[in-house]
């Protein structure tokens, strides 16, 4: 229930800062912050991340439910055993449903965040991307402690010298 709760709040918050990017960054394109390092930016990304898939909504939008659906069904065996299991399901549905929602309403993902070194972009991204890019790391992160504990570390263990 907390996982849900949580989720929707996620989903309110990218919706809301993707509303301010069309009524108040659209009318003017880009709007820097940090000069030579942060822009809001409107960017209308019909694709997936760095814009592959451009245009192929259908795809994306399946991808999108299945991925959900799979880990809405797998959670326990996905997440259970791990610290911060409801951050991190939070974090990764929160962020799919989020930019599914525009997929299906625009077909298109607002992005407005745009990172930049002078001339060299990184891709736009928005709340939703974000939320799922720190939860799939939270999810390797805590993953990889929780293999560490079980003493599987990825390591091969000591050979003995004879």
């Amino acid at each position: 229930m907390r996982v849900a709760l949580f989720t929707a709040l996620l989903v309110v918050i990218d919706q809301a800062t993707k509303h301010l990017a069309v009524t108040r960054l659209k009318p003017h394109g880009s709007v820097p912050v940090i000069n030579g390092l942060f822009n809001l930016s409107y960017v209308e990304n019909s694709g997936a991340a760095w814009g592959m898939l451009a245009g192929r909504q259908y795809l994306l939008v399946s991808f999108s439910i299945v991925t959900l659906a799979f880990l809405v069904w797998r959670r326990r065996h996905l997440f259970e055993h791990l610290r911060l299991a409801p951050l991190t399901m939070t974090l990764i549905c929160g962020g799919i449903v989020g930019n599914l929602i525009d997929r299906i309403r625009h077909a298109y993902v607002i992005d407005f965040l745009d990172f930049h070194w002078h001339d060299a972009h990184f891709p736009a991204f928005n709340v939703a991307d974000a939320a799922i890019c720190c939860g799939v790391f939270l999810f390797m992160a805590t993953q990889w402690h929780h293999d560490l504990r079980k003493g599987g570390g990825g390591s091969p263990p000591p050979t003995e010298q004879q």
